[in-house]
């Protein structure tokens, strides 16, 4: 039975962390590659249904609205959409607000409109994509993700394509996630992202091929052996030499002191997984339950007070987004 038939599609999905790239290399013809983990909040919701004007009601209705024209636009469509935005996720918080948005009103007109579009379509159409494929991959599978890069020729036939998927995993389920936001201070995006990559330096290759190395042979194992200290070596890697690498970008490893600060403070704890999400200023940290990161949380609470940071405690998403009817 077509969809066309349902009078409401609700679609749901969630924040994602990006762990971090390792090759900003691309002497071997890809470039960046992805690792990253799809959580199961912050969460966005939406309903829509089919009208003759496009109508946006709820939060950040001005955002939605300009991508549900853009898609309308380039899709032809005769007609509209009545969208209501139930719940909506932090935005430039390095959690991939933008992907998931543009995902769940693609795919709630997708299926309203009978159009039968993929994921990978939908973030092409949008512009989502063009570096990492994770946000993609979560919206579709949810889990712990690594992305074989995007093809770094502009020539190539394949170049505007997203970063194929090239391992998944199921993340632990009594494994514990902790946010660490920062509310007055907006990661890297857009225009000044874009800079920001234009203006850095060639990455060292030894250095990619450091980080390739412990992708495959440290966070990939360690998943399959739900081993958080291997894994956690290999994210601090990333982190490391991915954040120094962007400093100049984005104002130090970290880039907001505040959750600088409580990374730090997890490093002399002897935390085995932490970092920042992406530009920031999101940081996480990863605990092997749920007492472990709620003893852990209450303490630095209590150390770290400024008003802008707030905490979270999630677990993973390892089924991707949901598509409801009615």
């Amino acid at each position: 039975m077509s969809l066309v038939n349902f009078t409401e599609i609700t679609v749901k999905s969630t924040a994602r962390l990006h762990m971090g790239f390792f090759d900003l290399h691309g002497g071997l013809g890809r470039k960046f590659g992805s690792i990253g983990l799809s959580l199961a909040a912050p969460s966005i919701e939406l309903s829509a249904m089919r009208s003759e004007k496009l109508c946006v009601s709820g939060f950040a209705s001005h955002r939605a609205e300009e991508i549900a024209r853009l898609l309308i636009a380039k899709l032809n469509i005769t007609g509209a959409v009545n969208l209501a935005i139930k719940q909506t996720m932090p935005e430039h918080a390095g959690m991939g607000s933008g992907t998931q948005f543009a995902l769940t009103i693609g795919t709630a007109i997708s299926q309203l409109y009978s159009l039968n579009l993929n994921t990978a379509q939908i973030a092409e159409l949008t512009g989502r994509g063009g570096r990492s494929g994770i946000g993609i991959a979560a919206f579709d599978q949810g889990g712990l993700l690594i992305d074989g890069g995007r093809v770094s020729h502009v020539a190539s036939s394949h170049a505007s394509k997203a970063p194929p998927l090239i391992a998944r995993y199921d993340f632990p389920e009594d494994w514990r996630i902790l946010l660490i936001l920062d509310n007055n201070q907006p990661g890297i995006h857009g225009e000044e992202e874009l800079a920001a990559f234009k203006t850095l330096p060639i990455f060292p290759e030894n250095l990619a091929a450091h980080l390739c190395r412990s992708v495959l042979m440290q966070a990939m194992p360690a998943m399959v052996e739900k081993d958080l200290t291997a894994f956690g070596y290999s994210i601090r890697e990333l982190q490391m030499h991915v954040g120094d690498y962007f400093a100049p970008a984005q104002g130090g490893r970290y880039a907001s002191k505040y959750v600088g600060a409580v990374l730090q403070h997890l490093e002399t704890l002897g935390v085995a997984c932490y970092g920042q999400s992406s530009w920031g200023p999101t940081g996480f940290a990863v605990f092997e339950n749920e007492e472990l990161a709620q003893k852990t949380m209450l303490e630095l609470k209590m150390k770290f007070t400024e008003p802008n940071l707030t905490w979270q405690i999630c677990s993973a998403n390892n089924n991707g987004s949901e598509i409801l009817t009615a």
